[in-house]
């Protein structure tokens, strides 16, 4: 009579808790840092152009949102801002501390300080936008974290997307942490780095086209070489014809 074997279904069963639980740990992790409102920069380099792509994904505590205004940290002065046909487009601006002088040789006097975004209609707790901002990023910021604190508005009360991590504290450890660019070094990304390879590619071209005339010059060459080597082999054979020619004549002539 046979006995059968009983599984081990316990430990499995404490493995399977085990990653269970793992998993819904790093779910939470995520689902917390995707609930923040965050920026995407297409481009990071000191002094380079680039598209930052603010995301909201909830509202505030279940309720909708009615507004959303984007802070400019300084020494950014001006943004263009994407229309979003949802909400209506208003720019706050304030005095410069002391007044700049653009390239064109304008003195600028004061800076866009907040673009805002008024919903036409309230964005649903369940729904996710995106806002986008064109503007270049400072020259000087090489090395350095800038922070657009963002205030969201709802039908009931407001989230301020404002603390900034202080040295030696992760972002993780804030409730509300501002949207933030960490500027890179200026390189090929940025407009001046464009332009050079721009300049890289022109000298490319030439370098192409003076490759290709010179095989085209060397066909030629080639072509030329080919000619004359056809000419003088057409005239030995005329030479060896007439030779013939003359042969018979003198045969028969004998």
């Amino acid at each position: 009579m046979s006995s059968a074997r009983r599984t081990p279904t316990r430990p499995l069963t404490r493995i399977a808790a085990a990653t269970g639980a793992a998993g819904a740990l790093t779910l939470l992790a995520a689902g917390a840092a995707s609930a923040h409102v965050s920026v995407t920069p297409s481009d990071t380099a000191a002094g380079s152009y680039t598209l930052l792509t603010f995301s909201v994904p909830h509202g505030c505590d279940g309720s909708p949102t009615t507004k959303v205004a984007i802070q400019l940290p300084d020494g950014i002065n001006e943004a263009a801002a994407t229309r979003n046909p949802f909400y209506k487009l208003s720019t706050t601006t304030e005095k410069l501390a002391e007044p700049l002088v653009a390239e064109d040789g304008d003195e600028v006097t004061e800076r866009t300080s907040t673009v805002t975004y008024t919903a036409v209609t309230p964005l649903p707790d369940g729904e996710r936008d995106s806002f986008e901002l064109s503007l270049q990023l400072p020259e000087d910021a090489e090395g350095k974290t800038l922070a657009f604190p963002v205030i969201q508005t709802c039908e009931k009360g407001e989230t301020a997307w404002t603390e900034v991590a202080k040295d030696g504290q992760s972002e993780d450890d804030l409730e509300h942490p501002a949207p933030a660019v960490a500027v890179t070094a200026a390189g090929e990304g940025d407009g001046h780095g464009a332009a050079a390879a721009t300049e890289d590619d022109k000298g490319a071209d030439t370098a192409q086209v003076s490759a290709a005339t010179d095989t085209e010059a060397a066909s030629d060459d080639d072509g030329d070489g080919n000619g004359l080597a056809i000419a003088g082999l057409a005239t030995g054979l005329a030479g060896i014809v007439v030779a013939a020619v003359a042969l018979a004549r003198t045969r028969r002539t004998a």
